[in-house]
């Protein structure tokens, strides 16, 4: 069931489970796991925020205490060559932030960092703060996860930084839900154009809320974009940097922006890749992302038309269409050891909207669906699984940080009649997603918190230009993102890449690699109408 809201990137590179189990200063951590999981039903911006001017000052946020945490993290699991490995130092600290600004000398949360440091650094140009989207991404997983994939020149000029948001992985993280919850509601897939299945998917999402509400209280409400836009900002202080360099994706681009508008003077660069739409609302972003899945499908049934095994399929659309009709009658087993769950239809288009993310997971899918046709979810599993943070059996807490911080940025509703209206629309738009994903409509209608609507990021007078990055064929976020957010940010430039899946650095394109490296060690932005080739 589709409850989360909004997208991050999948990385080449995808942390293996249990590669991080302890960090320092005593604290004992769950094990940290690979990310790349999405949603699709992203909340909008609308009216202003409660402005920089109007917060009362935050007390300096004082140096962080890193301690060395390499032995609590597998190395071996990142994949790096052994010369980059044996160069790298791992440094985990702490850091203690209001949980509302409004009232600084308050109650405080806890922020986990990491620094990874390369001794070539001589360069010194500072910190680079990385941020993977969702929201609900793990941040200190994202700068582990590429390590394997930056060049050796950014590592020179730049410790990397790796955060948990707040309410995310490490980070007093929001937890609504078991495990075993999750696995139930990721199995349901109501349909919502019958009576009966939108009462399920109403109930089903009062059920979340009120689960997260009962827990957390008026705490809740904190956990917003606005408010981890100012923690952005006393990391920038803990890691004593006199300027933010940041790198983000999907809704990490979002998160940026906000950063860039409440501080346009603290920053140096920042790379914006994979844009959120600042300009479209709640469900108009959300039915483009959803056409954008349906087109990147169709860009795989062509793909699966031409190699082998996947050709056996026939036609694909077909294929996904007869297995998901099967599984809703009877559920499918998985071959692989030790698994008790059997695959609705809702793991099915799971799967298949997992692999979507990258070119590289094709393959994977065609032969998923070939053994799900003879009765194996496994693969399917796998796909769906990955989606779902869910390892060994256990679930981040990245539903939960999504769910929470979505709604706490978006405006209250939809009404029933626009939900009805709305999937009435997306089955005929939409015919492989649509009606699967209408029930996400009803995620943050019973939200209780009260809710802080991100202000339209402009920033006109920062000391640099902004780099945005958008990819033509992204299907999670659409280019047309890309191009409203460099416009409405005011002094940014537009970098493309005519590729395919979801964000464009690090996706194999030397282009776009050199180009974003480039930028933010020198601050020089691509020539206008610059397009990176396929």
């Amino acid at each position: 069931m589709p409850l989360l809201s909004r997208i991050r990137p999948r990385l080449r590179v995808i942390l293996a489970a249990g590669a991080i189990s302890v960090l320092a200063a005593g604290c004992t951590a769950p094990t940290l796991t690979g990310h790349g999981r999405t949603g699709v039903s992203p909340a909008a911006p609308g009216a202003p925020a409660t402005s920089a001017a109007t917060v009362p000052p935050t007390p300096a946020q004082p140096l962080a205490q890193f301690a060395d945490c390499r032995s609590a993290i597998d190395v071996n699991a990142l994949g790096l060559p052994t010369q980059r490995a044996a160069k790298l130092s791992f440094g985990c600290a702490r850091i203690d932030v209001p949980l509302n600004y409004a009232d600084p000398t308050g109650k405080k949360i806890s922020l986990v960092l990491l620094r990874i440091h390369d001794s070539d650094n001589t360069a010194h140009t500072g910190s680079l703060l990385v941020n993977p989207g969702g929201p609900g991404g793990s941040g200190v997983n994202l700068a582990l996860g590429i390590l394997g994939n930056v060049s050796d020149a950014l590592l020179t000029h730049f410790d990397l930084i790796g955060f948990d948001p707040r309410g995310v992985g490490l980070s007093t993280p929001i937890k609504c839900l078991s495990d075993a919850e999750k696995d139930r509601m990721n199995a349901l897939s109501p349909d919502v154009l019958t009576p009966a299945g939108f009462a399920l998917a109403q109930r089903t999402a009062s059920k979340v809320a009120n689960a997260c509400n009962a827990t957390y209280g008026k705490d809740l409400a904190q956990y917003n974009t606005v408010q981890t836009a100012r923690d952005m900002d006393q990391i920038r202080q803990a890691v004593g940097d006199s300027k933010m360099n940041y790198l983000g994706f999907s809704y990490g681009t979002e998160l940026g922006a906000q950063y860039i508008h409440l501080f346009p003077h603290n920053v140096r660069a920042a790379v914006l890749d994979g844009a959120v739409d600042p300009l479209t609302n709640d469900i108009t972003t959300f039915a483009n992302q959803v056409k954008g899945f349906e087109d990147a499908f169709d860009q795989f049934a062509t793909w699966c038309d031409e190699h082998s095994p996947c050709r056996d399929l026939g036609n694909p659309r077909r294929a996904v269409h007869d297995i998901a009709a099967r599984a809703s009658r009877s559920p499918l087993r998985s071959s692989q050891p030790g698994e008790t769950r059997t695959a609705t239809s809702s793991i099915v288009y799971t799967g298949v909207l997992s692999a979507l993310y990258s070119q590289s997971e094709w393959q994977s899918l065609g032969q998923a669906l070939l053994d799900a046709r003879n009765g194996d979810a496994a693969g399917l599993f796998r796909l769906a699984d990955s989606y779902n943070e869910r390892f060994n059996g256990h679930y981040t807490n990245i539903a939960d940080a999504n769910l929470t911080i979505s709604c706490n940025d978006s405006k209250p509703g939809p009404s029933d009649a626009t939900i009805r209206q709305t999937a009435l629309s997306w089955a005929k738009r939409f015919p492989l997603f649509g009606v699967w994903n209408a029930d996400g409509l009803f995620s943050c209608q019973p939200w209780q918190p009260v809710r802080t609507i991100p202000p339209l990021p402009t920033a006109p007078n920062t000391p640099h230009k902004i780099l945005v990055v958008g990819n033509l064929h992204d299907p999670a976020t659409p280019y047309q993102g890309a191009k409203d957010l460099a416009r409405t940010l005011g002094n940014a430039q537009l970098l493309t890449w005519d590729g395919e899946g979801h964000t464009s650095y690090l996706q194999g394109s030397s282009c776009v690699d050199h180009a974003v490296d480039n930028y933010l060690i020198t601050l020089s932005v691509p020539a206008a109408g610059t397009t990176c080739p396929r």
